[in-house]
């Protein structure tokens, strides 16, 4: 393991590599998993190709993980952009807790390796899983804003939601 790789106790979330083209295609091409996400499912493998070549771009960071569960690829979890998390999972795994594992690993390595003063996100209102894994995490609302993302030619709203460092360290105290 890499000092870039981080273990849960389930998990294994990694930087993506070329190889990891056809498990993310999997994910990608779920309209189910892309409901929430910010473009239309991917209709062709050169969809992901370009997309997986942008994220590992961005990999300097040390803050974009793809997800490993039971030695496969199910999703993606991380920091595509300042503290702004992001993450998608295969349907197949939902309903396990593996979001919520997932993203609690990147916010802690957030705090650990930057000085941002808070984590934040962008959800959809209507997306209540996420909203709900949010708000177990400690992110309060901060926000809501119209016609925030075009998908597919379908405009959607945003409710907007921030963590503080504080706020994460003391989840630990309590």
């Amino acid at each position: 393991m890499t000092s870039s790789e981080m273990r849960t106790e389930r998990l294994l979330l990694r930087p993506a590599r070329e190889d990891d083209l056809r498990a993310l295609h999997a994910v990608f091409t779920r309209p189910r998993a892309m409901t929430w996400w910010s473009s239309p499912p991917h209709e062709t493998l050169d969809q992901t190709r370009e997309w997986l070549a942008s994220m590992m771009a961005r990999q300097g960071s040390g803050l974009d993980f793809l997800v490993e569960f039971e030695g496969r690829v199910v999703g993606k979890a991380g920091f595509w952009k300042g503290p702004d998390v992001g993450y998608i999972l295969h349907p197949d795994v939902w309903g396990r807790g593996l979001a919520t594992e997932a993203v609690t690993a990147v916010l802690d390595r957030l705090f650990a390796i930057t000085d941002h003063p808070a984590a934040t996100a962008d959800v959809d209102p209507a997306n209540a899983a996420s909203i709900r894994l949010l708000e177990k995490l400690g992110f309060v609302r901060t926000g809501f804003a119209e016609r925030t993302w075009n998908v597919g030619g379908e405009w959607k709203d945003s409710f907007f939601y921030a963590l503080s460092r504080e706020d994460w360290a003391a989840r630990g105290e309590a």
